[in-house]
Parts: structure tokens; sequence; C-alpha cells
């Protein structure tokens, strides 16, 4: 006897709103700073300006998955279009890996002879930058710990507010010191904090795409916990990773020889592991015997 059954569905807010103001306001404040690093010649602003040009083709990568999320499941889609929040943080990254590459040759090559930059247009447009990034991380910050969609949106804005506070105080340096140097340095500064953060993001969001178990779950303690129920023999072809937009699923067969509650077990460990491991898109296969032929097949290896 096989029985399956799915918990309910925890669909978090997309937030779809929030990605459409923060994406069209940033993409103003990037043709404001971007003008005025063209008018005084400043890579700092110019480096900045490039770095939120990635941020808001990640925005609309994040805005366009928010929204595809929202679609229903379909026959030929059963899981809807949810995992595009998985795929958006994954092209972000690579944006942001090749525009921090870009930002640090230039800074280099412009060490051997740092232009005279007027540091007032720094500091002020930059300043500006701190308001407008930690605004809309504010409007993003809801869900971001469980959203991978979100949470790569909010750190990268959290990282622009620091980024431009780099510029303001580089700014300050120039006009306070005469400093010219501290314009390419910020640059190059700029394109290290843009690779640290592109790498952890870029490390987690490939996981999701590849079905890897979140890092927030220890397989080996839901094994644990599957094998301790009443009446479990065994438990096989566990599998877990993430759906997308805060949703964790699973599967697994369990071997229950001697029981008939299953219905009742079932939405128990159902809620179980939602309670405690998050895990809130649930199936499970039970077993008679501990010997069943559907599991023996190259078709389908399991570990």
């Amino acid at each position: 006897m096989a029985h399956s059954h799915h918990s309910g569905h925890h669909h978090a807010h997309d937030g779809t709103r929030a990605f459409a103001a923060v994406t069209l306001v940033n993409l103003a404040y990037t043709a404001l700073e971007a003008g005025y690093g063209f008018a005084t010649n400043s890579l700092a602003l110019l480096s900045d300006a490039l770095h939120n040009l990635g941020d808001v083709l990640g925005l609309g990568l994040a805005w366009a998955a928010a929204v595809l999320a929202r679609r229903p499941p379909t026959a030929r889609h059963t899981y809807g279009w949810r995992r595009a929040t998985l795929l958006s943080p994954l092209g972000n990254a690579l944006l942001l890996v090749a525009f921090s590459g870009a930002l640090g040759w230039e800074a280099v090559r412009r060490f051997d002879a740092p232009p005279e930059i007027p540091a007032l247009p720094v500091v002020l447009v930059a300043a500006l930058g701190i308001v407008v990034n930690l605004g809309a991380a504010w409007l993003l910050r809801s869900g971001h710990e469980h959203d991978l969609n979100r949470r790569g949106a909010f750190l990268h804005l959290v990282a622009d507010a620091a980024v431009s506070l780099a510029a303001v105080l580089a700014g300050l340096g120039m006009a306070v010191f005469g400093w010219s140097w501290l314009d390419p340095a910020t640059a190059l500064l700029i394109g290290v904090v843009i690779a640290l953060g592109a790498f952890g993001l870029l490390r987690e969001s490939f996981d999701a795409a590849m079905d890897a178990v979140p890092r927030s779950i220890d397989q080996g303690d839901v094994l644990a916990f599957l094998s301790s129920q009443p009446g479990v023999e065994a438990v096989h072809h566990l599998h877990i990773w993430s759906l997308g937009a805060g949703e964790i699923a699973m599967t697994a067969h369990l071997v229950r020889p001697g029981a008939d509650d299953h219905d009742a077990f079932i939405d128990r460990v159902t809620h179980t592991l939602d309670e405690r491991f998050g895990i809130n898109h649930v199936t499970m296969q039970i077993e008679h015997g501990s010997h069943c032929e559907h599991d023996r097949h190259d078709r389908a290896p399991h570990h």
C-alpha cells in the first residue's frame, strides 16, 4: 500500500510591488549617479553607478521571478513557476562577479595617474545613495530570511549603502587632504565588496538550483526523526530540496509493515516536519515490506 500526502502550502508574500518600487527607484538613482560620474570624471561614482546598474538588472530579475512565482500550477508545470525565485539569484550573482572584475581592472589602471576629482559632488551624490539603498532595503526587509530571491536583493541593497558610505568618505578625503588616489582606491574597494558578497550568494543559489539540501536543514536529523517514529523500521529515498519562495519539499519511503494508522501517522509527521524543520511540502510513501522491487532499478538510482 502506498499513500502520498502533501502539507498545506505556506506561500510567502511575493512582494512584487516592493520589487517594482525598489527597481524603479534604483534605476532613477543609477542614471543620476552615472550622469554626475561622467560630468566629474569620478571613477568612484561611475563604479558605484555600474554596480547599481548591475543591481537594477538583478532586481529586475528578482521582480520577474516574483511575478512568475505567482503563476498557478498547471498540468505541465505541476509546481508552478516558483523555482524562478531560485534561478534569479544565480543570474544576479553572476552579474555581480562580472561587474566586480571590470571595476577592479579600471581602478588598477587609474592608479598610475589618478585625475583630479571635484569632491563635493561625489560626497552629495554618494550620500543620496545611502538614503536610497537603505530605503529600498527597508521595503524588502519582510520575509528575506526565508526567501532566497528576496534575500539576494536585500543583501545587495545593504552592501550598496555601505559602498556609498565608502564613496562619501573618499570624497571627504579628497576635499580635506587632496588625496586624488582615493577615487580609484574606493572603486577597487567597491569591486572587492561586490565580489565577496557575490560569492556567498552564488554558492547558495547554485546549491538551490542543483536541488541541494537547504543549509538550514540537517538531513541526518530529519532521517533520525523519521526513523524514530512509531512503527517505522526503515527509511530510504529521502530527498530534501527547495522549491523557492520559502517552500521546502521532502520525499521519503517509510517501511511500516505492521501499522494500519497511515493517514493519522502522515498527518502528524507532516505537521511536525513543518514546525521543527520548516519542511512544508511533504510526500511520504508507506511500504509494508523492506524488499520492494520498485526500488530496484537503474532508471531511478538512489544513494
